[in-house]
């Protein structure tokens, strides 16, 4: 299962260069000070009305989503919670990622019922099945079946 994402090529300088050719710099400054806000907020509550809200992102109800969360700075609207899901201290989601040649976009869904431990990546153009868990520290870099528990760098399906 590899991830979904659109490719898109630049010329000349690494695409990291074109950054503001691909997202308005204003909504990068919006969604840099909401995130800031919502990763240092205890109140689960708050921190799912700004996600909504602010960002556009869906988040489940009965979602938490714990301190130092990061995500996508870029395009957050891009990332999509299910219902009654934990997403653990410090995980970065990623939706974008800027390469050398290329710069790509991709969805990220967490489905519900859903547990990421402390400090998981998860890369742009992954799904994470319904009451799957996924150990901390996890590289999540592809999708994650439904009911699975999954771990490690690189992620290995350690049951189905």
């Amino acid at each position: 299962m590899s991830r979904k994402t659109e490719r898109y090529p630049v010329t000349s300088a690494n695409s990291l260069w074109h950054i503001y050719k691909t997202v308005p710099f204003w909504k990068v400054v919006k969604n840099f000070i909401v995130i800031q806000l919502a990763r240092y907020t205890p109140f689960i509550g708050v921190k799912n009305w700004l996600y909504r809200t602010f960002l556009r992102m869906k988040v489940g109800d009965e979602t938490a989503v714990a301190l130092m969360v990061m995500m996508d700075i870029m395009f957050p609207e891009r990332i999509s919670i299910g219902r009654n899901s934990i997403i653990g201290y410090n995980t970065t989601i990623l939706a974008h990622e800027y390469l050398i040649k290329e710069y790509r976009l991709g969805d990220v869904v967490i489905g519900d019922e859903v547990m990421i431990g402390a400090n998981t990546t998860i890369l742009p153009g992954v799904t994470i099945g319904d009451g799957a868990i996924v150990s901390a520290g996890t590289l999540v870099h592809r999708d994650v079946p439904a009911g699975a528990f999954v771990g490690g760098n690189p992620m290995q399906v350690i049951r189905e």
